[in-house]
Formats: structure tokens, sequence, C-alpha cells
């Protein structure tokens, strides 16, 4: 299936969009995850869904022009809303993993107009589990880290953190090089945004009628299923089980696409 590529340029950011496929929109959003990583997804929506995919601010193409202006969830929703303004198929259905999640959230607050519904996979929201003070002091830790430049002991903590197991060779395997600056930019600026961003409760109780939760079949005990339940006690929403884990949509994009088609029918038939 063809893929269109193109650029929105906004005050801050020139952000980087692809489009696939004919219907109603959908956009899938990650922060850090980029457009690459959402490709076999997107192709297996396509079939019967104009996909928006989108690289967030300061990831890979979408450059910032000052990148100590950062990137927050609530700057995250406004780009994705300029974007599903600018190619005028929405309002979009917008499924959200890890840090997208909470972006989808945000633009959930801020823009329903556009979010016609709202899926969060995973949302690592801290501030609603009991020991919340514990793990800003685990974040404040890794990204202590991994701005002095242990790369490997940062993402050492980070799967800790996460309660992720992580053998030590695949840790120097995978991170035992030199952190780039895109690496940098998401330790310093959006990952402490996103896990520190505190929702609205009243305002998405009030959308709950159009939000699912997501959490990955093979996600048990993991950090993420803890939040991702703890918001859904809160807006009184049971959270679905998708295929796989925390990435569960890369590992099993066909399944993955399936299971989400069964959930928006679902939720079209409440």
């Amino acid at each position: 299936m063809s893929t269109s590529t193109d650029t929105l340029d906004l005050p801050d950011v020139r952000l980087h969009y692809e489009l696939r496929g004919e219907g109603p929109l959908i956009a899938l959003i990650g922060a850090p995850m980029d457009a690459d990583a959402f490709a076999p997804f997107a192709e297996e929506l396509a079939t019967d869904h104009t996909v928006l995919t989108s690289d967030p601010r300061g990831a890979k193409r979408s450059v910032l022009r000052d990148r100590s202006v950062g990137s927050s969830p609530q700057q995250r929703a406004a780009d994705l809303a300029a974007l599903v303004e600018h190619v005028d198929r929405g309002p979009a259905i917008v499924f959200g993993s890890s840090g997208g999640a909470v972006t989808s959230l945000a633009l959930a607050q801020s823009r329903p107009d556009l979010a016609a519904t709202v899926i969060a996979h995973e949302p690592p929201l801290l501030e609603l589990v009991p020991d919340r003070v514990e793990q800003r002091q685990l974040t404040d830790e890794l990204t202590a880290a991994a701005l002095s430049g242990d790369r490997v002991g940062a993402w050492r903590l980070f799967f800790r953190q996460a309660n992720i197991p992580m053998p030590e060779e695949m840790l120097a395997q995978w991170f035992g090089g030199e952190s780039d600056a895109d690496e940098q930019f998401w330790f310093r600026y959006e990952l402490p945004g996103s896990v520190r961003w505190e929702p609205d409760i009243d305002v998405l109780r009030s959308r709950a009628g159009s939000l699912i939760l997501g959490i990955g079949e093979e996600s048990v005990d993991q950090l993420c299923e803890r939040t991702t339940t703890a918001l859904g006690v809160q807006l009184d929403i049971e959270p679905t089980r998708f295929p796989g884990d925390h990435t569960g949509f890369v590992d099993h994009p066909a399944e993955f696409a399936a299971r989400l088609r069964e959930s928006l029918a679902a939720l079209a038939g409440h």
C-alpha cells in the first residue's frame, strides 16, 4: 500500500507525518516511538482507514527549532491537533501507546472535537499509583544517570522501574554505545513530562463513552499495567487486553489490529 509523506511547519517545530489508506481517520502516536515503528500496524489498519502516523516533536524527522522548548503531553497534543486539522479528514480515532497514550489523553481533554475515540494503551501515569513518591525518585535517578553519560545504568534503572526483566548481556548489547541526541532529549524532557502528567479525571470521566484503555496480555505485573488499571478505576473503565506486551502492536500487528477493531465495534455498540 502506498504511503505519502509530508511535513507541517508550526511555530516551534517541523512535524514529519505519513498517510496511508482510505476511510475514517485513525492516528497512531507514540512518544518516543516514531512513524517507522507503527508502519506494520498502520498497514493492517489502512485496508479500511486513512492512517496518520508521525514522529513526535524532537524525535527523528520532527525537528524542533529550539530543543529547549521540550516535549510535554500538552505540546504533543497540540501538535497532533494541528496535524488532524491539516489533513482535514477528522475527527480522528486516536491510538496512543506509552507516552503517546498520555498524548492521546491530553488531546481528549483539550480538543475533544478532534478525537472521536481515544485508545490509550499503557499510559505510564506514575502519579496515579500509591507509591508515586518512590516512582518520582526512581525517575529522577534514571534521568540523572542518562544525562551524566551512564547510558547502560539509566536503562537498567528504567527496566527495573518498569518491572520488565532485562538480562545484563542484552543491556550491554542494546545500550552499550553512545546515546544520541534524540535519546538525550527523551530522557531530559519527554520521559519526565509524560510520567508526571496528571489527567483531569472529571473531564476524562465525561468522555468515558469514547475512551478505551489498553493493557498488553503479557504485561502482567509490569508498571504500566498498574498505571493503566489505576486510571481505569478512577474513570470506571475496565481495561481491554491487547495481544503482546507494552509494544504488542509492533510484535503482533495483525492480531493487535483485529483486537482494536473488535474494541471499537464494542464501544460503538454501547
